[in-house]
């Protein structure tokens, strides 16, 4: 970690979104160590539940979970700790093609400080309000710059890329899931999650997407995926263009695409995607799906989401198994109810870590974004060391590359967190729909009035 960074640095610095945990900035000087690059900068919870200091690292039930991997074991800090479990654990699993880990770099306060206050005019209101940076955290990561390809500038050509947060992709089927919450071996997460955020005044609007869809293999599903998450953004869908936002929420929600969001769009591709105007945009959602479909990665997510074999309906009682604690759960479920999970607390040290350490992974894999960025093909310009995909309908060839992004690692002590907020999430999705099917019934009861 020999670089770092000082107040002097800061304005070659501009943010270019976060998500939870951290704020993203991204280099817009001339230094040729940065180019290309952004910075990842941890953040720490308002009410200071999270990061309160800068060199708290794993708690003692977390180094023993993840003995196995040494270097996260003996991270100094929390930053450092996930910088490692991004390269030693996730990447394995999904390839290093697909990841760049970054390296840590030693960052000032008065760094953190200056980014922090010049951030502060174009980050969301309620992300500000949620979360500041953490000043007491001295490194940050370096990674590559994903929304454009190295060693090019726009002046050279084009690069388009969007970000896509495609949430779990398959339905649980674990025997441990209550029979009241059976809802949830037949519908999505994410499309059950709409119905809280919108009860808790998060959304306005429910989204078409689902994520079943976009996991389905099929290239008319797929189509739809991509087309209903351009139509309900939310902050699962950006584009960017040789590496600045034009579409999607600059770290907050885009709800729902406009007429007007539709046609600057359009006009965004126009030297992109050749084709009239009205049709750019389908050929620029089919040119995404052909793209995922060719590279394999869906498919290699999904595995990795698949490690979560118990749901977090099971995987709680290991969790207060793991850290010789009285289950919560079982006590609220009471004698009868509990003897199911009996199997669950019997189970030794090394099994419950094992289902541990599988069922956060799977939580990394299904909170990720992936970012696949475009670059049309030069004519006669065939060799490449990027992926090819074709776009018939413009009778265009375009270089591409597939990364995936926010491979947080997950906290061990959010156990309880989870399954309280899966609990919240199904009792919702069935509110809302037994209110929808009330709403129907009393309207046909007027109609069979009249």
């Amino acid at each position: 970690m020999e670089v770092a960074l000082g107040a002097q640095d800061a304005m070659e610095w501009s943010y270019r979104g976060e998500g939870a945990a951290n704020l993203v900035l991204f280099y817009c000087g001339r230094s040729p160590q940065f180019v290309g690059k952004v910075l990842r900068i941890q953040k720490d919870r308002a009410n200071g539940s999270e990061n309160r200091t800068g060199h708290s690292s794993l708690t003692i039930p977390e180094r023993h979970l993840w003995k196995d991997v040494k270097e996260l074991v003996s991270a100094p800090t929390r930053e450092i700790a996930g910088h490692f479990f991004a390269q030693h654990v996730m990447e394995p699993l999904l390839g290093p093609k697909h990841i760049d880990a970054g390296v840590c770099i030693l960052v000032s306060k008065e760094f953190l400080e200056a980014v922090e206050k010049n951030a502060l005019q174009v980050r969301p209101p309620w992300r500000v309000d949620a979360a500041k940076v953490n000043l007491l955290s001295d490194s940050a990561i370096l990674m590559s710059d994903h929304s454009t390809f190295p060693h090019v500038t726009p002046e050279e050509e084009l690069c388009i890329c969007v970000e896509i947060k495609p949430k779990c992709g398959f339905l649980p089927q674990s025997e441990f899931i209550k029979e009241s919450n059976a809802v949830k071996r037949r519908i999505s997460r994410f499309k059950m999650h709409q119905a809280l955020k919108v009860d808790q005044g998060k959304l306005s609007y429910i989204s078409g997407y689902d994520p079943l869809d976009m996991f389905s293999e099929s290239k008319d599903r797929l189509d739809k995926a991509m087309m209903d998450l351009f139509m309900t953004p939310q902050n699962n869908f950006r584009v960017f263009l040789n590496g600045s936002l034009k579409f999607g929420g600059l770290g907050g929600v885009a709800e729902a695409t406009n007429a007007k969001d539709s046609q600057e769009f359009e006009d965004v591709l126009k030297n992109v995607i050749l084709a009239e105007e009205g049709m750019r945009t389908k050929y620029f959602l089919g040119l995404i799906s052909e793209a995922l479909l060719s590279s394999g990665v869906l498919n290699r997510l999904l595995e990795v989401q698949k490690l979560d074999i118990l749901d977090v309906e099971g995987a709680i009682h290991v969790y207060y198994n793991f850290i010789s604690q009285p289950c919560m759960v079982c006590r609220e479920l009471g004698s009868g109810m509990s003897k199911r999970f009996g199997t669950l607390h019997s189970l030794s040290m090394e099994e419950s870590g094992k289902i541990l350490r599988d069922y956060l992974i799977a939580t990394t894999a299904k909170d990720l974004g992936i970012m696949i960025s475009f670059k049309p093909q030069k004519d006669g310009n065939s060799e490449s060391a990027y992926s090819l995909v074709s776009l018939k309908s413009t009778n265009q060839h375009f270089n591409y590359k597939v990364s995936f992004i926010d491979l947080d690692l997950k906290y061990l002590n959010k156990m309880e967190f989870y399954y309280e907020l899966d609990q919240k999430i199904v009792k919702s999705y069935i509110k809302m729909v037994n209110a929808q099917h009330a709403s129907r019934e009393s309207l046909n009861q007027t109609r069979l009035k009249f």
